[in-house]
């Protein structure tokens, strides 16, 4: 029994008898006990709670505050005892004792006694009225550790005696949250509560743990859930909450215009373009689901990413009959997904062009890109028509398709070099049509004179090895001039698929591509007549050119070449970002492996490799982003990356299939090509990027590369011919104009330091 009396007695001004006094008002946890009654005897009038084995909690109390008679309680000093009207909360009674009851059998008493005591500002000593009780009566359940409490007055001869009656809260052993079925684990509910199993349940430390639980909830992105309770407390300990997560009932999907109306102006909904399917594809929220707010917010940048919307508007509509349940509505603004454009370039391959292209992003609504383009130049020509479907219809896995068909002439780099010179056409024979005839065009009527001065007639000759045979001591080849074109007429597809495991939403570094090309490769000069052979001097003795000097430019020496292929490639990337990375990797390993399908088609493998790796620094600060004032974000997109590349080609090679090297995705220092045609190849770059302004930033490089002596074991020896090195290094500044067609990019190069320097214009950084 804890108790504590008056320091002194209290004068007490009556002429009768003691008066006996009450003030027993009853507090419910939270207002509803299951069986109470009304106590009263001579000398006492209380309200007792019995409590069942458990209680039912509300979420706000309802104090019962039972008002007596109060006309035989003691008056004290300055009071009117003769006002029979007086007021309940203007007549006090003395308090010379207060006792607190019921911890007697409970582990936590002595600190339960003190905490309860504590809690009251009713003192021994003071005068007190029914108000100043129930306000005590408050302050005690508000420490939140007692299920029940009573107050019961005793007489004393120095006043009043207040025997206050608590019931502290269980133990607390178990919590359990219904439904079973439930986002939150048994483990994380544990871990929440960990530090209070095994002490007193106190009802204020439940409410800071339930806050806990909707945070945890708030921070999963499960924004709707709800949790109430305790909805019971058993005498054992158990206490048990409820939860409602909060489930998607529908989606709905509705086009919209620029101005948010969903009708026309004739009344009518306004029908989008894009397929519904197309759409819901992108929704990892699915109707059933409990509602997540972050998986919301990510399938909304997955609709934004597709490029075929303006705009997504989120709405939630309760369910007015189902509680708890939601539905969500999508108001999707499509824009403009067709588009021609035009303009004017410099390319190595076709020198100046013009080019006209046809684009639709959003084809029969069902996000096919189409891309129609025509491209002419100086050298060359390319009409390329290419279908890409991102994501096949119904497939699980998010596999893509891209198609093509082509028709270009370029003049091929691989015969070409800024410093010496390039591989031109040479006449060898005459073909005469709808005949196996062949025979050369300028020694048809007189190939030689005997020394008795008679001619020798020579031919026809069904090919130009027979005519070689027949008569060694000619040239059969005539230097012609024009460069070499490739005519290259084909097509082929590709299908690619992310490693997600069936989870098409997924993101996931790893992914495959597989495919298959075909194509035909004519060697021809400017007029289209077929130039099989080529020469890489132009000093010849009445353009007659000898056979020593004249290499082969197509495949067996043809004038028609079959290239069909399958090629198949793995990728993994995890860089941050992928216009610009600042950290992560990137690693590609593909193979094509080409087939025969005749004499003239060769049968050769392709293979390379190529990683990247990028790191994080903050050297430089030029840009105020890499400068941060204190609470500000930092926005310095610095790094440091490093690729490295190698491959190699094993079988009949034709020589403009070679590993070109140089250019500005190569080394930089030479112009495509200009460093080496090789079979097989290295190259290792090194970049320092820094932003130096919002839209600019600058670089900083050093490449090299080799052909590891393999330009002699290319057919034609076309590197060897034109004296390109085979190896060597750049280094260099430049700047990036970022720009809404991406990134713009101007490099000055090196060659191996020796002063000579290139200038590169392009879009989009080199790695």
């Amino acid at each position: 029994m804890f108790k504590r009396p008056a320091i002194s007695n209290q004068k007490l001004i009556s002429k009768s008898a003691y008066a006996i006094a009450l003030l027993v008002p009853f507090i419910s946890l939270f207002g509803e006990t299951k069986a109470s009654k009304i106590i009263s005897s001579e000398n006492e009038f209380f309200v007792e709670n019995k409590l069942t084995e458990s209680l039912k909690f509300n979420d706000q109390p309802n104090h019962n505050i039972f008002n007596l008679n109060l006309d035989n309680f003691l008056i004290s000093e300055g009071e009117n005892q003769n006002n029979k009207n007086t007021l309940v909360e203007e007549q006090r009674v003395l308090i010379s004792e207060i006792i607190i009851e019921g911890l007697e059998d409970h582990p936590d008493k002595e600190r339960l006694e003190v905490i309860a005591y504590d809690a009251m500002l009713i003192r021994p000593g003071s005068k007190v009225t029914s108000e100043d009780v129930k306000k005590d009566l408050d302050r005690i359940y508000s420490t939140g550790w007692f299920s029940g409490a009573k107050i019961e007055s005793l007489q004393s001869a120095l006043g009043v005696q207040l025997l206050i009656k608590i019931e502290p809260n269980p133990i607390l052993n178990k919590i359990s949250i219904l439904p079973l079925e439930r986002k939150l684990s048994n483990t994380k509910l544990n871990e929440i509560f960990n530090n209070d199993y095994g002490k007193t349940l106190n009802l204020n430390t439940l409410q800071i743990r339930i806050k806990e639980i909707k945070d945890w909830y708030s921070s999963q992105g499960y924004s709707l859930a709800r949790i109430s309770g305790p909805s019971r407390v058993t005498k054992e300990g158990r206490v048990e909450l409820n939860i409602q997560e909060g489930y998607i009932a529908g989606i709905q999907i509705n086009f919209i215009d620029e101005d948010g109306n969903t009708e026309d102006e004739k009344g009518k909904l306004i029908k989008g373009k894009t397929k519904k399917w197309v759409i819901e594809r992108e929704l990892i929220t699915k109707v059933g689901d409990i509602f997540n707010r972050n998986k919301l917010e990510s399938d909304i940048k997955r609709l934004y990413s597709t490029s075929l919307f303006n705009d997504v508007k989120v709405t939630l509509k309760p369910v007015s009959s189902e509680p708890g349940k939601v539905i969500v509505s999508l108001g999707i603004t499509e824009q403009r997904t067709g588009s021609l454009t035009g303009g004017l370039g410099y390319s190595g391959g076709q020198g100046v062009f013009g080019q006209i292209g046809l684009q639709e992003s959003n084809l029969v609504g069902r996000a096919w890109s189409s891309n129609m383009n025509l491209t002419y130049g100086e050298y060359g020509a390319l009409l390329n028509l290419s279908l890409y479907d991102p994501w096949i219809k119904n497939d699980k896995y998010r596999t893509s398709l891209r198609t093509s068909l082509y028709l270009s002439r370029e003049v091929p780099q691989e015969f070409r070099s800024q410093d010496g010179g390039s591989i031109r056409g040479v006449t060898d024979r005459y073909e005469a049509p709808n005949s196996l005839i062949s025979y050369d065009t300028n020694q048809s009527q007189k190939l030689d004179v005997n020394d008795d001065n008679t001619l020798i007639e020579t031919g026809p000759f069904t090919n130009l090895s027979s005519a070689q045979l027949s008569a060694p001591q000619f040239s059969w080849f005539d230097y012609e001039g024009d460069s070499i074109v490739l005519e290259r007429t084909g097509g082929g597809f590709s299908f690619a698929r992310p490693l997600n495991g069936g989870q098409p939403l997924k993101k996931v570094p790893w992914s495959v591509l597989i495919g298959a090309n075909f194509q035909k490769v004519k060697p021809i000069d400017y007029a289209g007549d077929k130039r099989p052979y080529g020469v890489a001097s132009t000093n010849f003795l009445d353009g007659k050119v000898p056979e020593k000097e004249v290499i082969c430019v197509a495949y067996n020496c043809s004038t028609e070449n079959t290239l069909v292929s399958f090629k198949s490639a793995v990728t993994y990337n995890n860089l941050d970002n992928s216009r610009n990375p600042t950290s992560g990797d990137y690693l590609n390993i593909g193979s094509e492996q080409f087939f025969s399908l005749g004499e003239n088609s060769p049968t050769f493998n392709r293979t390379r490799v190529n990683y990247s790796r990028f790191y994080p620094v903050n050297w430089l600060k030029f840009h105020k982003g890499c400068r941060p004032k204190p609470g500000e974000k930092s926005d310095c997109s610095q790094s440091i990356g490093f690729q490295a590349k190698i491959g190699t080609i094993i079988g009949d090679l034709p020589p403009y299939e070679a590993f070109c090297l140089g250019g500005a995705s190569s080394v930089r220092g030479w112009n495509s090509c200009d460093l080496g045609v090789a079979r097989n190849f290295g190259e290792a770059t090194g970049e320092y990027r820094f932003p130096i302004w919002r839209l600019v930033s600058g670089v900083l490089f050093v490449d090299a590369g080799s052909d590891f002596g393999s330009q002699s074991n290319v057919p034609g020896k076309p590197g060897k011919i034109l004296e390109k090195p085979g190896s060597g290094f750049s280094v260099g500044p430049g700047a990036v104009i970022n720009t809404p067609v991406g990134p713009i990019r101007i490099e000055a190069a090196t060659q191996d330091l020796s002063g000579n320097w290139r200038y590169n214009i392009g879009i989009g950084w080199k790695f």
